[in-house]
């Protein structure tokens, strides 16, 4: 299928690569022509605009740092959406509103092509080896159609329903893995502050009843001091933000979703808008003037997971 890709940043950039090594007949676009350079070294082609590569790819691919630099890729003069038609599949890997890839699916449709709704998760570092999650929202034939290039770019794939629930499952995760971030951080500042050791504190958290994910992974890089989890506050703010606006849809009255969007803004306010996300512990650094650092820990994670093809996930009671 031939399959092209627009936005190769943090994860864009690993997704498209992973498609790349596979030998997919792979066309990319950026923009920031640079970005490309090393796609286009390994046989990639280049896009001179989103509608040139809608014209000449099946799948079109779009993975983008906001809702509105989605939009613009769409519905702009030369975008994906003037070029679309029977035959051809839109898949939106951005972390976007359930709302908004409403929209622009029913855009979609109105070409004739097929529109998924398919979001990753699960850390940066993993997409760079297939091995990330992904979430697939999408009528079920469309999902079908799709699966064979989903399986290369990721290990576990879910079919989540209809367009739009895999972005609010997306939004989801991501809040928890935000508030699992600020738990760790609070837990290693307090054991810092009690006299523990913190590479003991680490193996502690890791092999308990209180490990995550996000300890496993973002815990290490804050200890080592570098905070570089590809991931930045102006993304985290996106994600707890679109959170909130579910709950709030919804009359769920969070209590901790305000108080996380509080200490983000805050951070964003103190260290810039792109800070890296595991920043937020400086600002409980500087509040006891403790050094969250221990030897022995990896200034970036690096998937060390073999590579193989994904496969679907059933959930329970589904045929």
């Amino acid at each position: 299928m031939k399959t092209g890709f627009i936005g190769l940043g943090n994860a864009g950039g690993k997704l498209a690569g992973t498609l790349l090594r596979n030998g997919v007949d792979l066309t990319v676009r950026d923009l920031d022509r640079a970005a490309g350079e090393p796609f286009l070294a390994k046989g990639a082609k280049w896009a001179e605009t989103p509608r040139a590569m809608a014209e000449s790819c099946e799948l079109i691919i779009t993975c983008l740092p906001s809702p509105a630099a989605s939009a613009a890729v769409m519905e702009g003069p030369d975008g994906i959406l003037s070029a679309l038609g029977p035959g051809k599949i839109w898949a939106e890997m951005s972390t976007t509103d359930a709302a908004e890839i409403g929209r622009l699916a029913a855009l979609v449709a109105a070409t004739g092509a097929e529109a998924v709704d398919c979001p990753v998760s699960g850390g940066v570092h993993r997409a760079a080896t297939g091995n990330i999650s992904i979430f697939a929202g999408c009528a079920r034939p469309t999902f079908e159609r799709i699966l064979p290039m989903l399986r290369i770019m990721g290990r576990r794939i879910l079919h989540t329903g209809p367009i739009g629930t895999a972005s609010t499952l997306k939004v989801m995760t991501n809040y928890l893995a935000t508030a699992n971030l600020l738990t760790c951080c609070e837990a290693l500042v307090t054991m810092k502050a009690a006299g523990m050791d913190l590479a003991t504190t680490y193996e502690a958290i890791k092999i308990s009843s209180g490990t995550s994910f996000v300890h496993e992974t973002e815990s290490q890089v804050i200890l080592n001091g570098s905070r570089d989890i590809s991931f930045t506050m102006d993304l985290v703010m996106k994600d707890i933000g679109l959170f909130q606006k579910i709950a709030e849809e919804h009359h769920v009255p969070l209590e901790i979703s305000p108080l996380m969007i509080d200490i983000f803004r805050d951070g964003q306010k103190r260290y810039g808008m792109r800070a890296n996300s595991d920043d937020i512990i400086r600002r409980l650094e500087e509040a006891t003037g403790l050094s969250i650092l221990a030897p022995g820990f990896p200034a970036e994670m690096v998937d060390d997971e073999a590579e193989e093809l994904g496969y679907e996930v059933v959930p329970p009671g589904r045929n």
